[in-house]
């Protein structure tokens, strides 16, 4: 009789259980719906771009919820992240912050650094990398914009970090392979290829990217034979994916992204740069703390 007693106890709760989980899918359900009919009647956004609305789950302990959106083109794919009340009635875009943290040394500590190409003195107090794309006419922008800046701030060390756009930019990965088998061979030679492949960005073809990568190995004084070996090796395919990989960590989602000690630069904008190099300097020079 008891155990007739328990098993029926134990039913209902699985019922009870059971029906609280389905109205709560049901209403993460109705406000994904509601985030995507929002987006597109705010932004316009037609039955040909699709929109993926995660599921909302609570952003650290704080009461409000967070959702991955992904907004899909013919032509390219963005991710973002918004907020929404736990009533499912407002919608937060932009960033949140924990006042509490230092969210600057945080990405700092998210970027992997280690086998990466550097430019400048590795000791130097102010850090700036560059996540990058060889096919990117904005990264060649960058790199235009940096070769005129760096020789004013020797305190400044850059390295780089691949994130070809394969869907958008065919020779992008081929390119990112000969820069990372020119970092192998010799790191001081990857500075060469940087310069060589951005420098004949327009000339620069799918159909003869592989040409060209050899050609800038050959003045780069690379042995060829290596080049070639390294061009076609699983490892340095998997490099590049792990500097994809560890991009997206960091929420990079569209080239060229620059982190000055932390802080985000997205696109070449010189200005922006000089102002968070100047910054960095100054907090140098009155003996502010500076991460590195």
């Amino acid at each position: 009789m008891k155990n007739r007693t328990l098993r029926k106890v134990i039913a209902v709760a699985v019922v009870l259980v059971t029906a609280r989980v389905c109205a709560g899918q049901q209403a993460a359900s109705q406000t994904q719906k509601s985030i995507e009919a929002f987006l597109r009647s705010y932004y316009a956004l037609g039955p040909e771009i699709k929109i993926t609305v995660g599921a909302p789950t609570e952003f650290a302990n704080s009461g409000i919820l967070e959702s991955a959106i992904e907004v899909k083109t013919p032509d390219s794919t963005e991710k973002i992240k918004m907020y929404i009340t736990k009533d499912g009635r407002y919608l937060i875009r932009g960033e949140i912050n924990d006042l509490t943290t230092d969210p600057l040394a945080d990405t700092m500590k998210k970027i992997q650094t280690s086998n990466s190409p550097v430019l400048g003195n590795p000791n130097a107090p102010i850090t700036l990398v560059e996540y990058s794309d060889f096919e990117c006419p904005v990264c060649r922008n960058l790199h235009d914009s940096l070769r005129g800046l760096l020789p004013n701030y020797p305190q400044v060390k850059v390295i780089f970090k691949d994130y070809p756009l394969d869907t958008i930019h065919p020779w992008a990965r081929t390119a990112a392979l000969a820069g990372r088998c020119a970092y192998q061979q010799d790191p001081k030679a990857f500075w060469k290829m940087y310069d060589s492949i951005y420098d004949n960005q327009d000339v620069i073809s799918a159909s003869n990217v592989y040409d060209k990568a050899m050609d800038f190995a050959s003045r780069a004084g690379l042995n060829p034979e290596v080049f070639k070996a390294c061009m076609s090796a699983p490892e340095t395919t998997q490099a590049i994916d792990a500097s994809i990989a560890n991009g997206n960590l960091l929420e990079v989602r569209s080239t060229p992204t620059v982190f000055v000690n932390g802080r985000r630069i997205v696109g070449a904008d010189p200005r922006m740069v000089q102002q968070y190099l100047d910054y960095e300097v100054a907090q140098l020079k009155s003996g502010g703390a500076t991460k590195k």
